[in-house]
C-alpha cells in the first residue's frame, strides 16, 4: 500500500499549509511521510478508517463500487485535501474504495490522533469542516455531472482536476483506467479523447495524455469543474483571477 519516505522539505499539502503554524507543527510531529504506489488501494469499502492521508504530489480517487464489478469515481483528492476525513463524522469504515491514481508522497497520521487534535483546536476543526463540505460538494456535483453531461465535457473536467493536483500537463492514463473513472465503456472514452485531440486540446499516445491548451480544455469542460474548484479555493485562500 505505502512505503516509508524520509524526505523533508516545504509544506506541499495545501490544506496543511494554511493551518496556523503552531497547529501544523503539532500535527507534523504526529505524521509520517509515505510513498504511495500507482494502483495501490488505501481502503476498500468496509475497511476501518485507521489513517488519514494528506497527499503532497499524489492523487487519490474515491470509487463507488456496484455489485463488486463496476466502479465509478465520485471524488478525487490531491494536495488540496485529506483522505479519510469522514472519520471525523464518527464514520468508522470507508464507504468507498480509495485508489492511488497518481503515485507520489503523502503525510499520514492516525485518524484517532487527528480527531483528538481537532477537538482540542477550533481553527483545525473549522478547516476540517470546510474540507468535508468541499468534498461533499464534489461528490454531489460528480453525481449530477455523470448523469447529465457529455462524456467529452466530463473528460475535460477530469483532466483539468488532475492537472490542478499534479501541477503537470502530462500524466499516464489508459483508456481502461479512464473508463473506470468516468463510468463509461472504453469506446466512449476513445471517442471523447479523439474529439479533444482533434481540437488540439490534448495529445494522447500509448497511455500518456498531454494537455496542450488548458484554456481551451476549460472552455469544453462542464461547469462542474469551476464549481468544485471555487469551493476548494475559497477556504484555501486562493484568489480568483480578475
Amino acid at each position: 500500500m505505502s512505503v516509508p519516505d524520509n524526505s523533508t522539505g516545504k509544506i506541499e499539502n495545501r490544506f496543511l499549509a494554511v493551518l496556523p503554524s503552531k497547529v501544523y507543527k503539532r500535527l507534523a510531529a504526529r505524521m509520517d511521510r509515505v510513498r504511495l504506489r500507482f494502483g495501490s488501494v488505501l481502503y476498500e469499502p468496509g475497511d476501518p478508517l485507521k489513517y488519514a492521508y494528506f497527499p503532497n504530489d499524489s492523487i487519490i480517487s474515491l470509487l463507488s463500487t456496484v455489485e463488486d464489478r463496476s466502479t465509478l469515481e465520485v471524488g478525487i483528492i490531491g494536495n488540496e485535501g485529506v483522505v479519510g476525513v469522514s472519520a471525523l463524522l464518527g464514520v468508522r469504515a470507508s464507504p468507498n474504495r480509495a485508489l492511488v491514481q497518481g503515485a507520489g508522497s503523502a503525510m499520514r497520521m492516525k485518524t484517532a490522533t487527528l480527531l483528538k487534535e481537532a477537538r482540542a483546536d477550533d481553527s483545525l476543526q473549522k478547516l476540517l469542516n470546510r474540507q468535508i463540505h468541499a468534498l461533499m460538494t464534489q461528490i454531489s456535483q460528480s453525481a449530477a455531472c455523470n448523469r447529465f453531461h457529455r462524456v467529452d465535457a466530463r473528460l475535460a473536467r477530469w483532466l483539468l482536476m488532475t492537472r490542478d493536483r499534479t501541477g503537470s500537463d502530462e500524466f499516464r492514463l489508459t483508456h481502461d483506467f479512464l473508463s473506470d473513472m468516468l463510468g463509461v465503456r472504453r469506446v466512449g472514452v476513445t471517442n471523447s479523447a479523439t474529439v479533444l485531440q482533434r481540437k488540439k486540446l490534448i495529445k494522447y499516445s500509448r497511455g500518456h495524455i498531454t494537455i496542450l491548451d488548458r484554456a481551451g480544455l476549460k472552455a469544453v469542460a462542464c461547469p462542474c469543474y469551476s464549481i468544485v474548484k471555487k469551493e476548494y479555493d475559497s477556504f484555501l485562500g486562493v484568489q480568483a483571477p480578475r
